[in-house]
């Protein structure tokens, strides 16, 4: 019995024990347990809320409130000279949907030569514009009547939401070309799939598979040769992350690309990935998107580039400093080359063409081109003169909407007539086909409102823009200046003041000596000054130029409205200057103005997001030079289109247009100009080669005929100087001696009161000079002085 109950006793401890010693183990347990739900509680939390971030910032952030640009609004009336085709094309253009039922706006419906359009309603700077249905007439290229399509009341003035030109985005200096994956060549889709991610249409963001095969190729090249990060997660950490290199930040990486796999289509993502890539700088800016690398390296929209070209940016992904083609081409080749064998290694490239597309030099182009618009080389000159006003980040990122002077009809005018003739020079003049390039810039006679420019031979391609940043020499463009200057000293010159047109010599600062010579090698003697600037002849105007002194010319210019620096040499007096065809468009438009500076401008107003009104660029005149100086001028750039270096213009035009302006031709025939204006616009066109090689046209052969083919197709007015109180028509026999109608050859030129011959001809006699003298002593009874 005791030992029975000892061992009761023994047994009782035991159990004591263990359940002493089970206790903390099941608080541990209970501990764990409870922490494992709090993680899980926490955890799922945050991966809801980076749901919410990819979801918020991959949907809207970076391209919810670009810039609008939008052109001069469409206003039509009866009367207006417009096409049935022209109209439905801008209806196209505003996007306007073709239909019966009419149902909303934005809608129309064509019924032969009449239209049914229901417009849209449109906040414009000066208030919204209300949705309405009315008809169009159309009667042999015009509009014979608009009416309101319920009450049949005519409209007097139609106005339309206005043609968007583009939009400015994103913020932050990140400059791009939004591409549709459509419109992105197969061989850079599957470069880069062959280089970066093989397995992208497989996988789910994150690929294990990719991260153990890049870390064996790591290992057996002993370094970092490659990554295992997906095209995925690699959009993650451009699009969403800092470049903190930490732990955490690759787990929230993976995290980040499993959600967005989850949310959105492969397609959806590479295109975000396709147009987010980081691919170079260029100073602040960066090159950002394959569409902008593509304009960018090759000066070329991204499908049209050949495999090796594909494969060289899909090599620079790695890194755009490090491969740097411009930098660093013998390492952009390497690295394309290892691209095209990646390629034809998974059977994405047949191995003839990798063989070729390798021959091939690193092939880049010299210009670092701008983004991408329906009229690219206007929408650059919104960007650049917005500048001066608004900040980048607002400008890209507040969602303004900018009202600019871009006329629709006019540009796109413009374009068509502009690449038919350079195709047409091209071919004529047996230039090296493709080579032959240009640019066009057009404004308002009356207020300098830019209403289109052309930057590149192919209107719409966004490439590098002639009409702001081609900075050639202007030639014979500059003799307007050196007569305008002595043409405001009339005390000493006149339009039939003689010049000697002879051979002159002038020593250069380095000794050597300048000898210019004439276009035809000729030396023409005396020459009346107004025949020296119509037949642009070179040795009367240097002489004329050197006697007035290249200071004051100079001054003249900067007067006009040049701003760039201008060294006083000698040889400024044939053109040497360079200037880009939109500083030349300034320089006429003054005279264009008659004496009257005009910024020229490319916007009209801008508006918040809200509609609200920011702010109007208002037209402002400031006189500049003597309009009777300027009028002189002007009646000899009509003579320049009359009898002179441009009369060919008017085997387009009515010679009724009464046309001014000048021809202009550089050494070797390397730039062919023509600037010049009819009564309501004001043109100038430059036509020429990037690489500086003879073109092979003068400005008569070449730009003129650009310039007078776009003017007859949208030119409505004819020039009508307005002659200053101070100016008066005197008849002039051909020696420069006053005559009157009755002598023969005479002709009448303006002269400021004052300055006119005072010796008569032969022709006038005793009689008319007695009767001239009377008539002067008869009106001079009557005068109030």
């Amino acid at each position: 019995m005791a030992k029975s109950k000892s061992k009761a006793k023994t047994s009782k401890k035991r159990s004591s024990r263990r359940t002493k010693k089970q206790q903390p183990s099941g608080f541990l347990k209970r501990s764990a347990i409870k922490l494992c739900l709090v993680f899980l509680v926490l955890f799922s939390g945050y991966v809801f809320y980076l749901d919410y971030v990819v979801r918020e910032q991959f949907e809207g952030k970076r391209w919810a409130l670009p810039a609008h640009v939008f052109a001069n609004p469409v206003e039509i009336y009866q009367g207006l000279s417009l096409g049935v085709g022209q109209f439905e094309s801008l209806l196209t253009d505003l996007r306007y949907k073709r239909t019966a039922s009419l149902s909303s706006g934005g809608q129309y419906y064509r019924s032969g030569d009449v239209f049914t359009v229901k417009t849209r309603g449109f906040d414009f700077f000066d208030g919204r514009e209300l949705s309405q249905t009315v008809k169009i007439y159309f009667n042999n290229g015009f509009i014979s009547a608009i009416k309101q399509a319920s009450s049949k009341v005519n409209v007097a003035l139609l106005r339309f939401d206005p043609v968007q030109v583009g939009s400015f985005y994103p913020s932050h200096k990140e400059d791009r070309i939004l591409v549709k994956i459509d419109d992105v060549p197969r061989t850079l889709i599957d470069g880069l799939i062959a280089i970066e991610d093989r397995d992208f249409y497989t996988h789910y963001g994150v690929s294990p598979k990719s991260i153990l095969r890049a870390l064996w190729a790591n290992i057996q090249a002993g370094g970092v040769v490659q990554g295992g990060s997906t095209l995925t997660q690699q959009l993650i950490k451009n699009f969403y992350l800092t470049p903190q290199r930490s732990l955490w930040r690759k787990v929230k990486e993976a995290l980040m690309a499993l959600i967005i796999e989850a949310h959105y289509h492969k397609d959806e993502i590479l295109e975000a990935y396709l147009n987010e890539v980081f691919l170079g700088q260029d100073d602040e800016r960066s090159i950002n998107g394959f569409g902008m690398a593509s304009v960018f390296y090759f000066n070329k929209p991204l499908k049209e580039l050949k495999p090796h070209q594909t494969a060289l940016l899909v090599g620079l992904v790695k890194g755009p400093s490090y491969y740097n083609p411009r930098r660093h081409p013998k390492r952009s080749i390497s690295r394309r080359n290892l691209v095209l064998d990646e390629m034809a290694r998974l059977g994405f490239l047949p191995d003839e063409q990798r063989i070729i597309a390798k021959r091939f030099a690193v092939d880049i182009s010299p210009f670092k081109q701008v983004k991408s618009s329906r009229f690219p080389a206007f929408l650059n000159l919104v960007k650049r003169q917005l500048s001066r006003d608004y900040k980048d980040e607002d400008l890209r990122s507040e969602g303004l909407n900018i009202f600019s002077t871009l006329d629709y009809n006019i540009q796109t005018s413009a374009e068509r007539i502009f690449k038919q003739k350079l195709k047409m020079l091209n071919k004529q003049h047996g230039i090296e086909k493709g080579k032959l390039q240009g640019s066009m810039v057009i404004t308002r006679r009356e207020g300098g409102e830019i209403v289109a420019v052309i930057g590149d031979r192919n209107p719409t391609f966004n490439g590098f823009n002639r009409a702001l940043d081609a900075i050639r020499p202007i030639g014979s463009l500059v003799k307007p200046a050196v007569y305008l200057t002595a043409l405001s000293q009339p005390e000493k010159y006149t339009l039939t003041t003689r010049i000697e047109d002879a051979a002159i010599s002038l020593k250069q600062q380095s000794g050597e000596l300048w000898e210019p010579q004439n276009y035809d090698k000729v030396e023409h003697g005396a020459v009346p000054l107004h025949t020296a600037l119509s037949r642009s002849y070179n040795l009367a105007t240097v002489r004329l130029g050197m006697e007035l002194k290249v200071q004051n010319v100079k001054r003249t210019l900067e007067k006009l409205g040049i701003r760039r620096a201008i060294k006083p040499y000698p040889s400024l007096l044939l053109g040497s200057l360079a200037l880009s065809p939109i500083e030349v468009a300034q320089m006429y438009q003054t005279l264009a103005g008659e004496g009257f500076f005009t910024h020229l401008r490319s916007i009209q107003s801008v508006t918040s997001r809200d509609h609200s009104a920011l702010q109007r660029y208002a037209l402002t005149v400031q006189q500049v030079a003597d309009p009777s100086a300027i009028y002189l001028v002007n009646t000899v750039l009509q003579e320049v289109m009359a009898e002179g270096t441009g009369r060919s213009a008017y085997k387009h035009m009515s010679a009724d247009y009464k046309l001014a302006g000048k021809t202009g031709t550089t050494d070797e025939l390397r730039d062919s100009w023509f600037a010049g204006f009819s009564g309501d616009y004001l043109a100038v066109v430059w036509l020429g080669r990037d690489d500086n090689k003879p073109s092979r046209l003068t400005g008569a052969s070449g730009a003129l005929q650009v310039w007078s083919s776009v003017m007859a197709s949208i030119s409505k007015e004819p020039v009508r100087l307005t002659q200053p109180d101070d100016v008066e028509f005197i008849w002039v026999d051909p020696q420069g001696l006053r005559a009157n109608e009755f002598c023969k050859n005479a002709i009448q030129y303006p002269f400021i009161k004052g300055s006119s011959p005072a010796v008569f001809s032969p022709c006038v006699g005793i009689v008319g000079r007695t009767l001239d003298g009377a008539g002067q002593w008869f009106n001079g009874l009557f005068d109030d002085r």
